[in-house]
């Protein structure tokens, strides 16, 4: 008799701008294969080749001047490649699914800061998104000051994308917003203090997936 495929696990990164979730989302990555489990990791906007190019239209700016709702529909349409043609199959797999940014990021950018109504996101999420929610998701808080002086020493001189370069009142919105979520669904997501040196975070996040999904 032939061996069912165990289902993978879905973990999510989320948090604002020089918060190191693209960082401890590679650390989990390589954490979670050196402890034998096949992962595959993953980003949003992008993780497909359709959703790269969208990837492209969004972070430089060019969607910005139709408005937040054409951008909700283009990181939705992103996503929804994404899951599609990557996260779906890997998690049928049974590969442990490592993605930087999912729903919560638009939940937060266009719904919860730049004004597209709950329903409107909500829609959106129902069509794309469907049953493939993470199993678990990390919320890397840290002050907004902080994480925006955090992202302008990353870029060491280079251009700040479209998001990385609104002003400061704006990513404090954007912080209570992802706050606001962990607090409505504090069964799926994990609050973690950002402003720890990054091992320290690494392990409160290892610490969490130990205790939730044993790896």
């Amino acid at each position: 008799m032939q061996q069912a495929i165990e289902i993978g696990r879905f973990i999510t990164m989320e948090g604002g701008e020089g918060s190191g979730k693209s960082t401890q989302a590679n650390i989990l990555a390589e954490r979670l294969a050196q402890s034998g489990r096949p992962v595959f990791a993953t980003r949003e906007p992008g993780g497909s080749p359709a959703a790269e190019d969208i990837r492209e239209v969004l972070l430089s700016g060019q969607a910005a001047s139709f408005g937040p709702l054409a951008e909700a529909v283009l990181f939705s349409a992103a996503r929804a490649d994404h899951i599609d043609n990557a996260i779906q199959g890997a998690l049928q797999k049974g590969q442990w699914v490592v993605c930087d940014r999912f729903v919560d990021s638009t939940r937060v950018y266009q719904g919860a800061t730049a004004g597209v109504p709950r329903a409107l996101i909500n829609a959106l999420e129902k069509l794309t998104v469907g049953a493939v929610m993470p199993d678990v998701t990390f919320i890397l808080d840290i002050p907004a000051e902080e994480g925006l002086a955090r992202a302008q020493t990353r870029a060491e001189g280079a251009e700040l994308d479209r998001f990385e370069n609104q002003e400061l009142m704006t990513h404090e919105r954007i912080r209570r917003g992802f706050l606001d979520i962990a607090e409505e669904e504090p069964g799926r997501c994990v609050v973690v203090d950002a402003s720890q040196p990054e091992a320290m975070v690494a392990e409160d996040v290892w610490e969490t997936v130990l205790q939730r999904l044993n790896p």
